[in-house]
């Protein structure tokens, strides 16, 4: 969902640095081919992804939910030449897809896929990451998180994606709204925890950048 008017996001988007040819055709091929395709970053995320990871330039990113992987290019447009990402999904039927524009790319050897539930891998990789994207299922937001801060490095971005939920969070929960209430209950917390710094912003579904202490 975006929160602003569709002319006003075509304006932005038309005036942000145009995304790389290889993208819109991971864009057009999901469209294509994949369900629920607005789960795609899009172009104006995707820039904003890449800018900061170009800022900040990581030498090691975790992803957790990979979709067809559009944020996991834009984020590798930023890594140091010796740097890696390992992005998490258990859809293996988009491991193939993935691993097609991940080559095609040229980040390809740089990226590793991690194929399963990312509760269990998580706690088995090395700590040290410099970014962290969440994207994957809400209703584990706070347990991704809880188990991702230690293997941050000190001054790591943590990015959590869709913490706006099509602006459900701003409303009474219904009490069988689980990601509704899981996602109201992680932005208080990324507010409030001592642990990091927070800002929350209104970007398509709302994205909020964490620095860790």
């Amino acid at each position: 969902m975006d929160f602003i008017s569709e002319e006003l996001l075509d304006y932005v988007t038309k005036n942000s640095h145009d995304e790389p040819d290889i993208l819109k055709e991971l864009t057009r091929e999901t469209y294509q081919k994949v369900l629920l395709p607005r789960m795609l970053s899009g172009a104006l995320q995707g820039r904003f992804l890449s800018m900061l990871s170009k800022l900040t330039s990581p030498k090691r990113i975790l992803e957790i939910g990979t979709y067809t992987g559009y944020a996991t290019l834009c984020l590798a447009e930023g890594l140091t030449k010796d740097g890696s990402i390992d992005t998490l999904d258990k859809n293996e039927e988009l491991f193939d897809f993935q691993r097609k524009y991940f080559d095609r790319s040229g980040y390809g050897s740089q990226i590793e896929q991690h194929l399963g539930n990312a509760i269990d891998i998580i706690p088995g990789l090395k700590s040290g990451y410099d970014l962290v994207f969440l994207d994957a299922d809400k209703t584990n937001y706070l347990n991704y998180f809880e188990l991702v801060l230690p293997k941050m490095n000190s001054g790591g971005v943590i990015l959590s994606d869709n913490v706006l939920w099509s602006g459900k969070v701003i409303k009474q929960a219904d009490p069988k709204d689980k990601d509704t209430q899981v996602l109201q209950e992680f932005n208080r917390l990324l507010a409030t925890d001592p642990r990091i710094e927070s800002v929350l912003l209104p970007l398509r579904d709302g994205l909020t950048l964490s620095r860790v202490h």
